[in-house]
């Protein structure tokens, strides 16, 4: 293990009245290796003084990425880990060999209590396998979900949809925690005060859908005026990029199919859009005349800028970066990280979920988080 941290910045940060938030980061899983991981953490603390990071993986390859970078000076611990979680591990095979691996080091820190957030690009079963392992799930969360951004016509620019893929299957139960967990992720991670929660159907009649999409519109309706937020019923499809929801809920087959098409669909428009601008002259010129639109256009859509998909239902916080995400995406992914830990967001979803079908009434949790004004 090497501690490239100044002994006293914790200190000297608390002094002035500025906490600083430790980041636990996986360097080895993402498909770019370790050198993006570093650059990704510099782009953060260029902007976030109040953040610092233990980063885990080969210490003789991340050393000399960390002391290229000054900004990381005093505020990066570098842990070696020699053991590597790949794509194409199976969750249960690292179950029983994956103590090693910077994946397990990485949750380790914060199941010890040394840092808020773990942050990983690694492979999703294995991460998510170790997490529930290592952190344990949270009172009454029978399946946690993995909360992934929509890119939307919301003035967020975004809706939010769980599950992403931890779970393939979801019954009625399920699907209504996954509708508190989303509203509190909302909520305390993005600051919408009463998010609109919609059900992912076949169709908006409430005669359409299976028996337990049905039993769970019945449970999510009930729950919505003691969760404090708006149940708009069932959605298609085609409100996963509307503004009409905050919040959509889903099994995740559902879910991850849903996501993976929408990214490919992203790329094939955007590889038309090239051809077709590219096609004639008359096209390049149309092209030129409308770069300033099509670069608005582009950051809005650029999925780095909304990178980070969050396994809630576990006691402890844990973001999953894209595989493929460049430093500006893993950058995107570590400030979702810090925002979550600095509002205390898993403490809040803790006591949003501790409701059950009946309650008439806040829980005591929901009480005390509302009279120190936390939720």
């Amino acid at each position: 293990m090497t501690d490239t941290t100044d002994p006293g910045s914790r200190t000297s940060a608390s002094a002035q009245g500025l906490q600083r938030i430790i980041i636990s980061v996986d360097a080895m899983g993402g498909d770019r290796g370790p050198a993006a991981v570093v650059a990704g953490l510099s782009k953060s603390a260029r902007k976030n003084k109040h953040i610092g990071f233990i980063l885990h993986g080969h210490a003789a390859e991340l050393e000399p990425l960390v002391s290229k970078r000054p900004e990381l000076r005093g505020i990066c611990e570098v842990r070696n880990a020699e053991g590597v979680v790949t794509m194409d591990d199976k969750p249960a095979q690292i179950m029983r060999t994956g103590k090693n691996t910077s994946m397990w080091s990485a949750i380790d820190c914060v199941k010890n209590g040394e840092a808020e957030v773990v942050v990983s690009s690694g492979n999703t079963g294995a991460l998510m396998a170790m997490a529930m392992l290592r952190l344990r799930k949270l009172p009454g969360v029978s399946r946690p979900a993995i909360a992934v951004f929509w890119p939307s016509q919301n003035p967020m620019g975004f809706n939010i949809m769980l599950d992403g893929g931890a779970d393939i299957r979801a019954d009625e139960m399920d699907l209504l925690q996954y509708a508190l967990m989303g509203a509190s992720y909302a909520r305390n991670g993005h600051g919408i005060q009463r998010p609109r929660v919609g059900l992912l159907n076949v169709g908006t009649e409430e005669h359409k859908g299976r028996a337990e999409i049905k039993a769970a519109a019945e449970l999510i309706a009930e729950a919505a005026p003691v969760a404090h937020f708006d149940y708009i019923g069932f959605v298609e499809g085609g409100d996963l990029l509307s503004d009409r929801v905050d919040v959509i809920v889903t099994d995740g087959f559902t879910g991850n199919v849903a996501l993976k098409t929408g990214e490919g669909t992203a790329k094939m428009v955007n590889e038309a859009l090239k051809e077709a601008f590219l096609a004639t002259p008359l096209s390049r010129i149309a092209a030129l005349l409308a770069t300033t639109s099509l670069r608005r256009l582009k950051k809005r859509m650029d999925p780095r800028n909304s990178n980070g998909g969050v396994f809630l239902g576990l006691n402890g916080t844990v973001v999953k970066s894209h595989g493929s995400a460049d430093a500006t995406g893993f950058s995107a992914a570590i400030k979702l990280a810090f925002d979550l830990a600095q509002s205390g967001f898993n403490e809040k979803l803790a006591a949003r979920v501790a409701y059950t079908p009946g309650d008439t009434q806040d829980t005591p949790a929901l009480i005390e988080n509302k009279a120190s004004g936390k939720e």
